[in-house]
């Protein structure tokens, strides 16, 4: 079943990781790499499963975001391609939680990554409203 208001539900907290992005995108001193890459993965995982809810997919207890994104285009979601990198933060939902990040010697550009979610969250709340205002039309 649709469902629009679980949608808004879980997509409040994804905007919830995003807003605790937003304060750690240029702050390197306090805030490492694994924990920020924790909260984007947490803030695209939620927008997705919001996505999945709104359009009536069942989705399983996963963080897996190349999965999530999978299954909503199995169900004819149409997909940016600007989107899809952030499949690359599936590894920060587990793997970086308890290994280290800075032993790959790679650092993650947050302001685009941050970017990018953000355009996520924005473009699955309009989808969002746009369910409700034609549902309640009906």
């Amino acid at each position: 079943m649709k469902d629009p208001e679980h949608a808004l539900l879980i997509i409040k907290m994804g905007r919830k990781d995003l807003k605790a992005m937003e304060g750690m995108k240029e702050n390197l001193v306090f805030f490492d790499d694994e924990i920020f890459g924790f909260h984007a993965q947490q803030a695209v995982e939620k927008t997705l499963k919001a996505w999945l809810s709104l359009t009536g997919v069942e989705y399983h207890r996963t963080h897996d975001l190349q999965q999530l994104f999978m299954v909503l285009k199995q169900h004819g979601e149409s997909i940016l391609p600007e989107f899809l990198s952030l499949m690359n933060l599936t590894n920060f939902a587990v793997q970086f939680r308890y290994e280290s990040f800075e032993d790959l010697n790679f650092k993650l550009d947050r302001i685009e990554i941050t970017q990018s979610v953000a355009k996520l969250v924005k473009h699955v709340e309009k989808l969002i409203q746009y369910k409700k205002v034609n549902n309640d039309k009906d």
